[in-house]
């Protein structure tokens, strides 16, 4: 490679587009590696340790994302895009780390719903029929107090898992809820005109 920048009259070493190019491939690269390191941890029920992998895995791709700009090219002249390849690496590991996320957080003895499903919502932005991401928003959604936001994403994932027995679960005990909300609303509208 080194030999290909010379003959085209690319800097070698020091900056240019040929050494941001290699910075954002090695960025992307960790971001896999740390992902891996992920999965491995949370195989070994090292929930803590796979969080921390999936966040520092993020944040690698975070860098890349900064650096390439918002139409994900290198700027200044003689610029070098991400390839598609890139591209499609870094979709992919952000989707499967923030996936993995909500199923860590889950898992854990205090659940944030909350950042389960704004988590899940980041996989549905990049993957709108991921149907975990889907589920899990509508989990979280249900244990926030959101029932109408809980039972469409309850049903949407329904839509894609018709027999999933925790999916059928979470919609009757979302409907129940909406069930006893109205309820409770009716009986005090009664008691205010009474």
């Amino acid at each position: 490679m080194e030999a290909q920048r010379r003959s085209q009259g690319c800097p070698t070493a020091g900056g240019g587009p040929w050494a941001l190019a290699e910075e954002l491939e090695s960025k992307i690269q960790a971001a896999v590696a740390f992902k891996m390191e992920g999965h491995r941890c949370y195989k070994e029920k090292k929930l803590r340790e796979a969080i921390g992998k999936y966040h520092r895995a993020l944040l690698q791709l975070k860098g890349v994302q900064g650096r390439a700009g918002p139409e994900r090219s290198v700027p200044g002249p003689g610029h070098r895009p991400l390839t598609e390849e890139q591209l499609r690496l870094v979709e992919s590991t952000e989707v499967e780390c923030y996936d993995s996320l909500t199923g860590c957080l889950l898992q854990g003895e205090l659940v944030s719903y909350a950042r389960v499903r704004e988590y899940s919502l980041k996989v549905l932005e990049k993957q709108r029929g991921h149907f975990k991401a889907t589920y899990r928003a509508g989990v979280a959604s249900y244990h926030l107090g959101d029932y109408e936001r809980a039972l469409r994403y309850l049903q949407e994932a329904k839509s894609r898992e018709p027999a999933d027995t925790n999916v059928l679960r979470y919609i009757q005990l979302t409907e129940l809820k909406l069930l006893r909300c109205a309820r409770r609303d009716r009986d005090g509208y009664k008691a205010l005109i009474a």
